[in-house]
C-alpha cells in the first residue's frame, strides 16, 4: 500500500492561500460602494501578491521532490542461516543484517557465497534458490556493486525470484572473493549515496571474515590429508 506523501499540504498551501486572498479582494471590491484612489492601488498589489502565491505553489508542486512511494513487500518476514556455519560467522551475519534492515531502506536481503544461500532475512522471497543471471554474475565477475533504482522498469528483474515479487530496488553489492550481499527496497529510488556507502562497508566486513573462514578451513583440510 503507497504512503500518504508528508509534504503534500505544505505544497498545496500557497496555492490555498492566494486563491482565498485574491476571493476575498474580489468580493470586498464589490462590496465596496465608493472605491478611493488608495484601495484601488492596494487591490492591485494584493491581486500581485495572490499571483505570486499560486504560482510559487504551482512551482513547488513540480519542483520539490516528493517522497517515493512505499509499498508493503509481499511475503512473510523470517530470518534463515544456512545449518553448516559457525556461530561467529552467524552472529556477524545476524548484526550485519540487524543493522541494514534497521538504519536503511532495506527490507529483504539476502546473503550469496560461493554458490549457496547463507543468510535470508526480513521479508523472504518464495523462494530460497538462487541462480546467478546476468546482473548477479557480473557483480560476482567484476566485484562492482550494481543498483537497480527502479526494478520494475529492468528486464533483468526476472532473476531476482528469491526476493519478494513487489521490491521496488535492488543493491548487487559484491562481498569478499565469492559472494554479494543482495538488498532489495520497498520503494523505488529510495537509498542514498550514504546508505550506498554503508552497505558497501558491511559487505566489505562480511566479505573478510568469509574469506578468511574459508581459507582457514581449507588450510586445516590440506593439514589434515598430510601424511
Amino acid at each position: 500500500m503507497a504512503q500518504t506523501d508528508p509534504n503534500v499540504v505544505l505544497r498545496r498551501m500557497p496555492i490555498a492561500v492566494g486563491i482565498l486572498g485574491s476571493s476575498l479582494l474580489v468580493l470586498n471590491r464589490f462590496l465596496t460602494p465608493v472605491l478611493t484612489d488608495s484601495q484601488a492601488r492596494s487591490d492591485v498589489m494584493g491581486i500581485i501578491l495572490s499571483a505570486l502565491l499560486v504560482l510559487t505553489g504551482l512551482i513547488w508542486q513540480r519542483v520539490q521532490p516528493r517522497s517515493p512511494e512505499a509499498v508493503q513487500l509481499q511475503g512473510e518476514t523470517g530470518l534463515e542461516l544456512a545449518a553448516d556455519l559457525p556461530e561467529n560467522i552467524q552472529t556477524e551475519l545476524a548484526w550485519a543484517s540487524h543493522l541494514l534492515l534497521t538504519n536503511t531502506v532495506t527490507r529483504s536481503l539476502l546473503v550469496y557465497y560461493d554458490g549457496q544461500v547463507l543468510m535470508r532475512r526480513g521479508v523472504l522471497g518464495p523462494t530460497a534458490e538462487v541462480v546467478p543471471g546476468p546482473i548477479l554474475k557480473r557483480v560476482l565477475e567484476k566485484g562492482k556493486a550494481v543498483y537497480l533504482v527502479a526494478l520494475k522498469l529492468y528486464p533483468g528483474r526476472v532473476e531476482f525470484t528469491y526476493l519478494p515479487e513487489n521490491t521496488q530496488g535492488v543493491i548487487c553489492q559484491p562481498m569478499g572473493a565469492k559472494g554479494a550481499l543482495i538488498l532489495g527496497a520497498n520503494a523505488p529510488r529510495s537509498y542514498t549515496q550514504q546508505d550506498e556507502d554503508w552497505v558497501e562497508g558491511i559487505a566489505d566486513k562480511l566479505g573478510e571474515t568469509l574469506d578468511h573462514s574459508i581459507s582457514t578451513d581449507n588450510s586445516m583440510s590440506s593439514e589434515s590429508l598430510t601424511p
